[in-house]
C-alpha cells in the first residue's frame, strides 16, 4: 500500500467525526463530465457557452435552449456511484463519517447509501412547477418534449438546482457550516475549490487533520496535513478497505 495511503488510514483510524467536502470529480469517475477540465462542459461547443446557458435569466428567457443542454449534457440517468462514493458510505456506516458536503448535482452519495448529504448546488433528481409546487422526477423531465410542463396546472417545471445568479439554500449552508465546524478531520475531494461560495465553507473548520484528495493542485494544498494527487476512488477505496 502507498505510504500516504496508509497515513490516510491511520488518520481515519484515528478519527469519529469526518466531513467530506466534495466536488465533480468524485462523479468524473462514473463518467459525469466536469465542468473545468478538457474533456468538461465548458469546452464543448453549443450555440452559448455553457456558463450562459446554466445561469437563472438564461433559463428564464430562453427555457428550450437550456432544457437541450440540460437533458444532454447535465443528466445521467445510468451513472452509478464509484468506489469513491461507496467508501464514503461505508465510512457513515462505521459511524466515522458524519456528513458529505458535496457540491454535484447528481445524487450518487446517496444512491451508495449516504444519509447525511448536504447538496450545495440542488439536485437533477428533484425538479418542481414554478406555478403550483408540484414536485417531479428526473424521468418525467428526460421523457418531456422540450420544455417540461407540469401536468395539473401546465406550468413551466424547474430543476431543483442552483444555477448561476443564484443564492444558495440557508438551511443546506447552515447544516454544512454545523458540521465541519464540528468535525476532527474534514477530507476535500475532488474539487479545484475555485467555485464560491461553497468553497468558502473550508474557512470554519477547526480541527488539525485536513486532506486533500484530487488530481490537480488546490488553493489548499499547502494548509492541508496531507495532499494526495491521485484517483479519488482508488485512494478511498484502498484506505476504507482496510480498515
Amino acid at each position: 500500500m502507498d505510504e500516504k495511503i496508509r497515513q490516510l488510514q491511520e488518520m481515519l483510524r484515528g478519527s469519529s467525526n469526518i466531513v467530506f467536502f466534495g466536488g465533480a470529480g468524485v462523479s468524473t469517475e462514473s463518467g459525469i463530465p466536469d465542468f473545468r477540465s478538457v474533456d468538461g462542459l465548458y469546452h464543448m461547443k453549443y450555440d452559448y457557452p455553457p456558463e450562459t446557458i446554466i445561469e437563472h435569466s438564461f433559463f428564464m428567457h430562453r427555457p428550450e435552449e437550456f432544457y437541450r443542454f440540460y437533458k444532454d449534457k447535465m443528466l445521467a440517468p445510468d451513472a452509478k456511484p464509484n468506489a469513491a462514493h461507496l467508501a464514503l458510505a461505508k465510512l457513515e456506516q462505521m459511524g466515522k463519517l458524519k456528513a458529505v458536503v458535496t457540491q454535484n448535482i447528481d445524487g450518487l452519495h446517496q444512491a451508495a447509501g449516504s444519509r447525511n448529504v448536504y447538496e450545495l448546488h440542488g439536485s437533477v433528481l428533484r425538479n418542481y412547477c414554478m406555478k403550483c409546487g408540484a414536485p417531479y422526477g428526473m424521468q418525467y423531465v428526460l421523457e418531456s418534449e422540450g420544455v417540461p410542463k407540469c401536468a395539473k396546472c401546465g406550468g413551466m417545471i424547474k430543476p431543483d438546482v442552483v444555477l448561476y445568479s443564484e443564492g444558495l439554500d440557508q438551511d443546506v449552508i447552515n447544516g454544512a457550516v454545523r458540521a465541519i465546524m464540528r468535525a476532527d478531520m474534514l477530507i476535500i475531494g475532488g474539487t479545484s475549490l475555485v467555485v464560491y461560495p461553497a468553497a468558502g465553507l473550508i474557512d470554519y473548520y477547526q480541527g488539525n487533520k485536513l486532506v486533500v484528495i484530487n488530481k490537480s493542485v488546490t488553493s489548499r494544498d499547502k494548509e492541508a496535513d496531507l495532499v494526495i494527487s491521485d484517483s479519488i476512488g482508488k485512494v478511498l477505496g484502498e484506505a476504507v478497505e482496510g480498515l
